[in-house]
């Protein structure tokens, strides 16, 4: 039989995580969410990762400007279905549901955004986020101009990169650990 990590689709349980705070967290989710999403328990087993990820995460899904919340799921949807992580597309794509009050729109960006019912905004803040995610190596300075043009500041334009990068670790993450999507996330939504 082959041997896999410990980590590779097993979760610990709330009463196995170690560290109070983490654990205060992982209940706090599970209260306010109904059920623990899976993220959490994944990450609990390394606390100091755990804390990192979550403060970015909240940095970053916090951010002062003119993204909205729903804008900012529409990124991670998008680009987390062009890094092929169910988790991610899954996960998100019910809080993209919850927050714009539109249950079909996630569903389209995990298919393809350009063909999706969204604004021109939010495709030109879509198309800048794919390419941050998968060719950052490629951006250069023609690619802010659009983006200008739609409305979004420097720090607009930070955060859309941000969360593309931070979100193409996250897959990456769930891709190689086996992470799947709690069932609940499903319905959520709909």
């Amino acid at each position: 039989m082959t041997k896999v990590p410990y980590w590779f689709g097993s979760l610990p349980t709330i009463d196995e995580v170690a560290d109070e705070d983490v654990k205060d967290t992982v209940v706090k989710v599970t209260e306010r969410s109904g059920f623990t999403p899976n993220v959490f328990l994944a990450l609990a087993r390394r606390p100091e990762e755990f804390r990192a990820f979550f403060r970015y995460h909240d940095a970053l899904l916090n951010a002062e400007g003119s993204l909205s919340k729903a804008e900012k799921e529409m990124i991670i949807v998008s680009t987390s279905a062009a890094n092929n992580c169910m988790y991610c597309v899954v996960a998100h794509g019910a809080i993209l549901r919850v927050r714009s009050k539109d249950s079909i729109i996630s569903d389209q960006l995990a298919v393809d955004f350009e063909k999706a019912d969204i604004t021109a905004r939010e495709r030109v803040m879509l198309r800048f986020a794919h390419k941050v995610s998968l060719h950052a190596n490629e951006v250069v300075p023609d690619d802010f101009e659009p983006l200008y043009e739609h409305g979004f500041s420097d720090d607009d334009i930070w955060v859309i990169g941000s969360l593309a990068a931070f979100f193409a670790l996250s897959n990456r993450l769930a891709g190689f650990s086996n992470l799947l999507p709690n069932r609940e996330f499903y319905a959520m939504g709909r």
